[in-house]
């Protein structure tokens, strides 16, 4: 059976009580390393370092746009290869939000559920 004991994620996301509910869920449910930042520039600089096997990525970030981030992430050849799930309140099927479909392995909408986040993401990552 596969383990997902070795997994590695990275929370980008500016609400710090919110990173702290995923981390504190993803690591007592599955034990995952969970690895959180607030801002995109530190997002990236762990990103390149860390190597995550997954980035949780918010697109209203107050430090750089969420959408800058995953351009530059899908671009830089360190990062490139990692998959992004979207994690935001904003839909992005809507008009306003220009981005790349196939840049991005899914979309975890908030308010979410914190017992199906660890599902939502094995789903979406098809692990």
């Amino acid at each position: 059976m596969f383990s997902y004991a070795k997994r590695c994620i990275l929370v980008i996301d500016d609400e710090p009580d919110l990173c702290c509910i995923v981390k504190l869920t993803l690591e007592r449910l599955k034990s995952w390393k969970i690895l959180t930042t607030e801002s995109a520039q530190a997002g990236l600089a762990q990103a390149e370092m860390q190597q995550p096997d997954v980035i949780l990525l918010d697109l209203t970030l107050p430090s750089g746009d969420g959408l800058t981030l995953l351009q530059i992430l899908k671009t830089n050849s360190t990062t490139q290869s990692i998959p992004v799930i979207l994690f935001t309140a904003t839909d992005p099927s809507s008009n306003s939000l220009k981005f790349d479909p196939a840049d991005v392995a899914g979309v975890i909408l908030k308010p979410f559920n914190v017992f199906q986040l660890a599902d939502q993401i094995i789903e979406q990552l098809g692990w």
